[in-house]
């Protein structure tokens, strides 16, 4: 019942997965409304089922009330599928906040996990990179980004498909002094994890491949996230209005419109879908608001495979990697005296 098209989308979206690859689904909402898009398409053999849900969680809805107050929300039923056993994953395109807090509440962390992290993929020169966090934790402490680290190694490795995925830690400069108190600390922690880490990375390098997965607090990862949405957008619309003034820029199109046809499939959300949330005790996906069926299809995919992985157990193993916080004096000893901010944390 989420998204800005909510629920014709998903209801397209969840007929065209179950159709092309099998898949099972569970349409959680306002049954009558639920019920009157299925009967747009035809649904003749496929594992659809609707259970309903009398609430809906609106996107400016505080995560908490929507907790709290929304007991039968859709979200918070969804989830509650998972918990159990009915559904394998939740999928969804509205609130991410609550979503986000939906999730831990009914299905609780990972062991060794204190904040779950929005992960999402982008197009590089070799093939994708892995952010995270991308919006559901503006204020981390070292420990929280070495953690975001650690599940996106294994999410990279075995829904990825990375052999040894390389990790490294966004700031504005690849020297070790760069960066915040908060980088500068995370960095101490990931060198002596044991993971294949990198370093610093800089904004480029999420486009041009040198690492698989690349981490940062929430704050810095949504802008990142949005920075890109906004120029893949641009290029295209830019492109197309260049190709459109000119009789020989149109015949050139016209050429190139396979080129162009594959470079828009990269760089289109639509089809990654969603961005998986990381930490729970479970599998949840969150879309775009924005979202087409081709999204949601996609989404839908993208969880159906996460939950075919043990993910969660091989991640509580990996944690196992990362050691304390280095003590104060380590961090003093290389980069000098903390700033005040760093002492009140």
């Amino acid at each position: 019942m989420g998204g800005d098209s909510a629920p014709a989308v998903e209801v397209e979206g969840a007929v065209a997965a179950a159709r092309q690859w099998g898949i099972g689904v569970i349409l959680v909402g306002d049954s009558e409304r639920i019920a009157a898009e299925l009967k747009k398409h035809d649904t003749s053999g496929l594992d659809l089922n609707v259970v309903h849900a009398s609430q809906v969680v609106g996107m400016h809805d505080s995560a908490s009330d929507a907790v709290r107050k929304k007991k039968d929300s859709s979200i918070r039923v969804a989830f509650r599928l998972v918990k159990e056993g009915e559904a394998q994953a939740v999928v969804s395109a509205g609130n991410s906040g609550a979503t986000m807090a939906a999730g831990m509440f009914v299905l609780k962390r990972v062991k060794g996990i204190d904040r779950p992290a929005i992960a999402t993929i982008m197009p590089n020169l070799k093939g994708q990179t892995l952010i995270l966090d991308v919006g559901g934790n503006v204020d981390c402490k070292p420990a929280h980004l070495a953690q975001f680290a650690a599940m996106g190694e294994v999410y990279a490795r075995h829904v990825m498909g990375k052999v040894d995925p390389r990790v490294g830690l966004l700031s504005n400069g690849e020297e070790e002094k760069k960066g915040t108190e908060l980088t500068r600390r995370t960095h101490l922690l990931l060198k002596n994890s044991g993971f294949n880490y990198g370093g610093y990375v800089e904004g480029r390098d999420i486009f041009n491949g040198s690492v698989d997965v690349v981490v940062c607090d929430g704050f810095v990862g949504n802008v990142v996230l949005k920075v890109s949405e906004g120029i893949a957008d641009a290029m295209t619309k830019m492109l197309r209005a260049e190709f459109g003034e000119r009789l020989l820029a149109r015949i050139g199109y016209l050429l190139a419109r396979p080129a162009f046809k594959a470079f828009k499939k990269k760089v289109d959300y639509a089809e990654v879908g969603g961005a998986p949330l990381l930490g729970i005790e479970g599998v949840g996906m969150i879309c775009h608001g924005g979202s087409t069926s081709i999204a949601i299809k996609n989404a839908i995919r993208m969880a159906h495979d996460f939950a075919a992985q043990d993910l969660n157990r091989k991640l509580t193993q990996h944690l196992e990697k990362i050691g304390d916080v280095p003590e104060e004096q380590q961090a003093l000893d290389a980069y000098g005296e903390p700033t005040s901010r760093t002492v009140e944390a």
